[in-house]
């Protein structure tokens, strides 16, 4: 109980009050006299002392016992019912005969606000190869060079870095273990990815780890690197790359074949002549010709 602070009455007076009026024989007059409030307080007190018993003497909610501008509970069911069929705010509304904002509110409690909601949030899928060395990830990762604090650090504009460069991070990792190599190397092109799958491997084997798979989608030089056979553990282990390289666009790779477009519009005009590597990713991905 929360009584405000000039409150005449709390529940511990209360009780005397009634207890004074029905054992000790005190008038309604006399009593309202002596705990400051009128008879006609005194006598509501009684009351529901007579029809309720101590417990009506606590202070009640000050919340109606019916409101008329209360959705029902039926009601309320029904709009979410509603919305598990993906029925929008708006037709909702219009079928159940309540305005958007209550179906909103009601939406809002039940968590059902955004369609997306309605689907339950797939589970993540953390997938790995049975053992270590079957399957190895390569990419890489593009540096600014770092030569001297620039403007940033100084606050002098003329602190420019200008032709700094760029450094090329590569980074290996194992699917089953998620064992890390990375080295920094001045670019990407074939010697720098031939030292860095050299070290790689050689890394991996002084772990235990024979390599069987490399998985990359950064370009030629990785899969040069291997196609050369520059890699010392190469005699034990076979390498291969099964992404094809990054200059083929997927975004361009349609089927030859205009009827095998799975979900595309056959009007959509040529962007450029399907090479010969972009007809290989798109023919696993497409349907085979009608013909």
């Amino acid at each position: 109980m929360n009584s405000h602070k000039h409150a005449r009455l709390t529940y511990a007076r209360r009780v005397e009050l009634v207890e004074e009026l029905t054992k000790g024989g005190v008038g309604t007059t006399q009593a309202a006299l002596d705990y400051g409030v009128t008879p006609q307080t005194v006598r509501k007190w009684l009351g529901r002392f007579l029809a309720g018993g101590q417990a009506s003497l606590a202070d009640a909610s000050s919340r109606p016992a019916h409101s008329p501008r209360t959705i029902d509970e039926s009601k309320a069911l029904l709009i979410v019912e509603l919305r598990r069929r993906r029925m929008t705010q708006a037709r909702i509304a219009a079928s159940v005969g309540v305005s958007e904002s209550t179906v909103s509110r009601v939406l809002k409690r039940a968590g059902l606000s955004k369609l997306k909601d309605l689907e339950p949030a797939e589970p993540v899928m953390r997938y790995e190869h049975e053992a270590p060395g079957d399957l190895l990830h390569i990419d890489t990762k593009k540096l600014g060079r770092i030569v001297r604090p620039s403007h940033r650090v100084t606050g002098n504009r003329k602190d420019t870095v200008d032709g700094a460069g760029w450094e090329m991070l590569f980074v290996a990792i194992d699917d089953h273990a998620r064992v890390a190599f990375t080295a920094i190397h001045p670019d990407e092109k074939r010697e720098q990815a031939v030292t860095f799958l050299r070290n790689a491997v050689a890394y991996y084997a002084r772990l235990g780890v024979k390599v069987k798979r490399l998985l990359t989608d950064n370009g030629s030089a990785p899969i040069h690197a291997v196609s050369r056979n520059l890699c010392p553990a190469r005699h034990h282990t076979q390498i291969h790359s099964t992404l094809p390289t990054a200059n083929q666009w997927q975004g361009r790779a349609l089927h030859p074949v205009r009827l095998a477009r799975v979900g595309l519009r056959l009007d959509i005009p040529e962007l450029s002549t399907p090479r010969q590597g972009s007809r290989q990713l798109a023919a696993p991905l497409q349907l085979p010709s009608a013909s």
